[in-house]
């Protein structure tokens, strides 16, 4: 039987960048430090979150390899190689696997939006040629793609395939998941305004974007719902979903980015074709950290 990569919170890391558009490794560590010091589960490097979309290969293979050194075992790393070019997938995820991360996190092949079966037979592929334990990463708003519960069904027959991170908010997918694949094949949330209701439905945990910046108020949101406290999970759920709301007001990770640097976290700018956030919505940020108690309100 499969065991989970991990149960609870793991922060979906922001990758920082220098004045130069460079990943400025003297600011990566310290926020990584702070996750771990505040209870995370697990961390994932070069995910959406970290911009993977517009990094190199060799720079993609040098955070992962910084992330996990810098970790040193503390928790587990899951390192995100996903591409929509198999072979390069492939090599990515080795390269992880050579670097001592913990797992992969393969999204599904984005723009080519291939048919179920070609799905199947990527991950197939990929499974083929690495020992890692896979999660898979379903997120149909980014690549055009779903998966079908059936095709879960299909590929949570693979002992490598430790199951899914979820972005697609439907639930009724979820619930068909659950229904057809077998317990070991894990789920866990990808979308931090639905961590309760996806774990009351058996998910594990959650890939957080927030947790960037309220890692404590993930692990306990979650840890709650593991525990089957899911009335007091409710409760943060919904205390927190302003400022998560505010953390989505544009695409991942333009606010997330903001709001590191607003609670002074030196995370630097975006790359192209990802901009600044705009000035009202970086005020709905502002408010939404201060209302968190994340900022310090102006004197009145």
């Amino acid at each position: 039987m499969r065991t989970p990569v991990f149960t609870g919170s793991c922060p979906a890391l922001a990758t920082p960048f220098d004045q130069n558009g460079n990943i400025n490794y003297d600011a990566f560590g310290k926020p990584i430090d702070a996750q771990i010091a505040a209870g995370v589960d697990a961390v994932c490097v070069c995910g959406t979150t970290g911009e993977s979309a517009t990094m190199s290969i060799r720079e993609h293979i040098a955070a992962v390899e910084f992330c996990v050194k810098r970790v040193d075992h503390r928790v587990k790393v899951i390192a995100g190689t996903g591409s929509n070019d198999t072979s390069a997938a492939v090599y990515l995820s080795q390269h992880a696997q050579d670097s001592g991360a913990d797992a992969c996190l393969l999204v599904t092949p984005y723009y080519n939006k291939a048919s179920q079966t070609g799905l199947i037979k990527h991950y197939e592929y990929i499974a083929e040629r690495i020992e890692l334990p896979m999660i898979l990463y379903n997120v149909p708003s980014r690549t055009g793609v779903s998966f079908t519960a059936e095709s879960y069904k299909v590929l949570a027959q693979n002992p490598k395939i430790n199951g899914v991170k979820e972005a697609s908010g439907n639930f009724s997918l979820l619930a068909h998941t659950r229904f057809l694949c077998p317990d070991d094949f894990y789920i866990w949330s990808g979308n931090d305004d639905q961590v309760v209701p996806m774990m009351s439905l058996g998910a594990k945990g959650v890939i957080s974007v927030a947790s960037n910046i309220i890692p404590e108020v993930m692990v306990k949101m979650s840890h709650l719902c593991l525990e089957g406290q899911f009335e007091d999970a409710s409760k943060l759920q919904i205390a927190y979903m302003d400022l998560i709301d505010a953390l989505f007001i544009e695409v991942n990770p333009i606010p997330i980015k903001a709001a590191l640097n607003l609670a002074g976290w030196d995370v630097g700018s975006l790359r192209l074709p990802l901009c600044a956030l705009s000035d009202s919505h970086r005020e709905v940020l502002r408010k939404a950290m201060e209302e968190a108690g994340l900022l310090q309100k102006p004197a009145a």
